[in-house]
């Protein structure tokens, strides 16, 4: 089922090109304290989900929070940004998680039954064959049962090879610091509008231990990042940024941010708010948006 389900994306998700404005959010905390969080609005232009060509993303808005006092003098950062939460999108890159090469090394089998939106849900587990010794996925995929499409997946990385882990996830690191995962996990939603289905929110989540050499405790930190796309069109022009005007997927956002700060944008809300769910920042973001329009400002979808 899950094979067919990726090869009928052409018939089940849009298959225009599409502007999308999306919000997006990263937080970073030393155990239960925020320590750096990063928020954007940025336009996705979607390329089709037949394509094999990448989407492209432009930052229009940012901004950030960060008190590096709380870090141990480690700056921990996120590189990929937005991109982190894009690439969820198991139906777009499902080479990330479901390759041709690695569907075999899966497991799948049937869970009970849901009902979403008085729509029957097939809840389908999976999980990596025993056998198999490189790191791979384990989850939910919730699949429309009428019309075999992807609404919904949950899912985390084996994570037991600490060693393994650390190499595909730190990138740097002080010479008298042993730095590992010890989550990491991921979820994506697709939404339906006009009987075509495109992605609509996702979010990940990193923890990582910190055990530095001559210190009695392991500091713990969790990273995580979300995005959910507030309003979209068609992309009648196949209208697509040039290189220099899109972000790369090595961004930093928090170093980014300052470039693209816009205290008149974010009007009486420019205190980040890390307390509240992003549907709440998102309410304020469209009102932001519709005046921003309203006035003049540049142009968003």
């Amino acid at each position: 089922m899950v094979r067919d389900v990726l090869k009928r994306k052409g018939e089940n998700y849009f298959d225009d090109p599409t502007l999308m404005t999306a919000f997006y959010r990263e937080t970073i905390k030393k155990r239960r304290k925020n320590v750096s969080l990063s928020e954007a609005v940025v336009n996705i232009y979607k390329t089709p989900y037949t394509s094999l060509k990448k989407d492209g993303v432009k930052l229009y808005k940012a901004r950030k929070s960060t008190d590096y006092d709380k870090l141990d003098t480690v700056a921990l950062k996120l590189q990929g940004g937005p991109f982190n939460a894009l690439f969820v999108d198991i139906m777009k890159y499902p080479e990330y998680i479901f390759s041709p090469e690695t569907m075999d090394h899966y497991i799948f089998k049937f869970d009970h039954s849901t009902r979403v939106n008085d729509k029957l849900i097939y809840v389908v587990n999976f999980e990596q064959n025993s056998q198999v010794l490189d790191p791979l996925y384990k989850g939910k995929l919730y699949i429309d049962a009428k019309n075999k499409i992807l609404t919904s997946a949950i899912y985390s990385l084996n994570i037991t090879d600490k060693d393994l882990a650390a190499r595909l996830f730190v990138r740097r690191k002080p010479r008298n610091a042993q730095v590992w995962p010890t989550d990491v996990a991921y979820r994506v939603d697709y939404r339906e509008k006009n009987g075509k289905w495109y992605y609509s929110y996702s979010n990940v989540l990193l923890e990582f231990k910190v055990n530095w050499d001559k210190r009695l405790f392991n500091s713990v930190y969790s990273m995580t990042c979300e995005m959910a796309v507030t309003d979209w069109k068609k992309n009648l022009s196949t209208e697509f940024p040039k290189a220099k005007d899109r972000i790369k997927t090595s961004i930093i956002l928090s170093d980014e941010a300052i470039g693209f700060a816009d205290p008149d944008f974010w009007g009486q809300y420019n205190i980040i708010e890390p307390e509240k769910s992003i549907e709440s920042a998102i309410k304020k973001i469209q009102r932001q948006l519709r005046k921003a329009n309203s006035d003049g400002g540049t142009s968003i979808p």
